[in-house]
């Protein structure tokens, strides 16, 4: 997959980034009722709950870089980003304080049939602060479901192994609210200028690709110098 770096500020990154969370995302209330920020609702505020924000984060919410990766569970430039390269991001720059990092929801259902089940699973096992055990279970075993006629009887197997509890996750799912954020989240993202994963935005400008490591320390390095004068 060509890799692609628009250093200048994206068209419609607004639409993604707000007040450090998501914007344009769905909050779903009790009557089934949902607003988005980005349209006649009121803008979302971070802690937002139903956003389950620091459930998705890897680093401090005081790191100078804020990454946003927009990514599909089904997409294989997706898992080869989670193999080779975000280990080393979160040893060279998240684990020391760099960056952080968010995960997006953005499953591309016309091409990758099983990926918003696999997304709504996912957020459902935010809600039990299991969210990263099942990112990596999804990416690990992404062969083996990706193709299932229907993936959720696989996709209890790998909650058994997060050490879920089945009884919460099928409350979750069964509810709705994961469905509704996801596809959000994907709207939202769409509309800020992203048409493929994974996608990156970082400090508003867009990377596109499962970029190897050498060329995300260059960027990192540049904009954590601009931005703390180090």
């Amino acid at each position: 997959m060509p890799v692609t770096w628009n250093r200048a500020t994206i068209a419609g990154a607004a639409a993604i980034v707000l007040l450090g969370g998501l914007a344009a995302v769905a909050v779903v209330r009790g009557n089934g009722q949902s607003r988005t920020a980005a349209g006649s609702g009121p803008a979302l505020e971070a802690q937002d709950p139903e956003l389950l924000l620091p459930q998705r984060t890897k680093g401090s919410p005081d790191a100078p870089i804020t990454i946003y990766e927009i990514s599909d569970f089904q997409c294989p430039y997706c898992r080869q980003f989670w193999e080779e390269t975000l280990p080393i991001l979160e040893q060279e720059y998240i684990a020391t304080g760099k960056a952080r990092l968010i995960f997006v929801n953005f499953p591309i259902f016309q091409s990758h049939p099983n990926a918003p089940a696999a997304h709504e699973f996912a957020m459902c096992a935010a809600h039990q602060d299991r969210f990263w055990p099942v990112h990596d279970l999804l990416y690990k075993h992404q062969a083996a479901w990706a193709r299932m006629e229907d993936p959720a009887p696989f996709f209890s197997l790998l909650a058994d192994s997060a050490n879920l509890s089945r009884e919460r996750l099928s409350e979750c799912l069964t509810a709705g609210r994961a469905r509704m954020l996801v596809r959000a989240e994907y709207e939202a993202a769409w509309r800020g200028g992203v048409t493929s994963t994974p996608s990156f935005v970082i400090q508003g400008a867009l990377l596109v690709g499962a970029a190897p490591i050498e060329q995300w320390r260059p960027i990192l390095d540049s904009i954590y110098a601009e931005r703390t004068g180090r």
